[in-house]
């Protein structure tokens, strides 16, 4: 590498590490909406419990003085109860689901390469995909058996974030994406496909250019697919392309090694 290449790599690793950033204050935004709701569900609930074992403590009190057995009302309480635990009980998965999304998306460990199951780091990050879906779009999980890959998985959280977003995004009304995992001779493929308005064949060539967008103003960066394509192709040395159908959706292919190229010629 020259010495004029550097500081252009240093400054292609600043605009991944800004972008980051800013999809970490744009995704705490949703993630604060998202666990609104089940938040409020729990308080909700938590006052009617309040009450019900008020009177539930009366009735039973009372049965006891009375050495008779506790009355219907006392077991139609305890069935309230119990639904409003198991409700509560969802309410909390849910909060959890998304902050350990959002805590695998920002943990920083990009500087040394681990193994990762990817369909797990899917999962994780579908999470948070979810905040920006909401009832919206509906989701296809189909994960085959893949082993871990030695990867930056910080980074490829990134990636499948910035895919999936991007998914969402392109879908105007209601739509579906499905994501989908398999071994493709030493890779592991990961397909993420929209139903929505596909790619222009005129922008085809510009995908992955930095600063281009067809988002309206304000909206788009033109940074996320370029910093995709920068992990996938230049950190990990995988590939990524897509198919387009205009009216019909876009997939996105991305092929990461297994065995990451760099950590093999180092053992050569």
């Amino acid at each position: 590498m020259t010495e004029q290449a550097k500081p252009a790599v240093a400054d292609s690793r600043q605009l991944s590490e800004l972008y980051r950033m800013a999809s970490v204050g744009r995704l705490t935004a949703k993630v604060v909406h998202e666990i609104n709701t089940p938040i409020g569900s729990i308080r909700s609930n938590n006052e009617v419990l309040g009450r019900w074992l008020d009177t539930l403590s009366k009735l039973l009190a009372d049965s006891i003085e009375k050495g008779t057995a506790p009355p219907a009302k006392a077991v139609d309480i305890l069935d309230t109860l119990k639904s409003l635990a198991a409700v509560d009980k969802l309410a909390c998965d849910r909060i959890s689901s998304v902050i350990r999304g959002l805590k695998t998306f920002v943990r920083v460990n990009e500087g040394q390469l681990g193994r990762m199951d990817l369909n797990d780091l899917l999962r994780d990050t579908l999470k948070l995909a979810g905040c920006e879906y909401r009832r919206r779009i509906s989701l296809v999980e189909d994960y085959g058996e893949i082993p871990e890959v030695e990867c930056f998985p910080q980074l490829m959280s990134q990636v499948f974030l910035n895919l999936l977003v991007n998914a969402g995004q392109a879908i105007e009304n209601e739509g579906t994406v499905t994501v989908k995992t398999s071994v493709e001779d030493a890779c592991v493929h990961v397909a993420i496909t929209d139903t929505g308005k596909g790619i222009a064949p005129e922008h085809r060539a510009r995908i992955f250019s930095p600063g281009f967008t067809t988002k309206p103003v304000g909206e788009g960066t033109g940074l996320g697919l370029a910093i995709t394509r920068e992990i996938v192709v230049d950190t990990h040395l995988g590939t990524i392309d897509f198919d387009s159908v205009p009216g019909q959706g876009t997939t996105f292919h991305v092929r990461i090694p297994i065995e990451h190229p760099r950590s093999i010629s180092k053992q050569s």
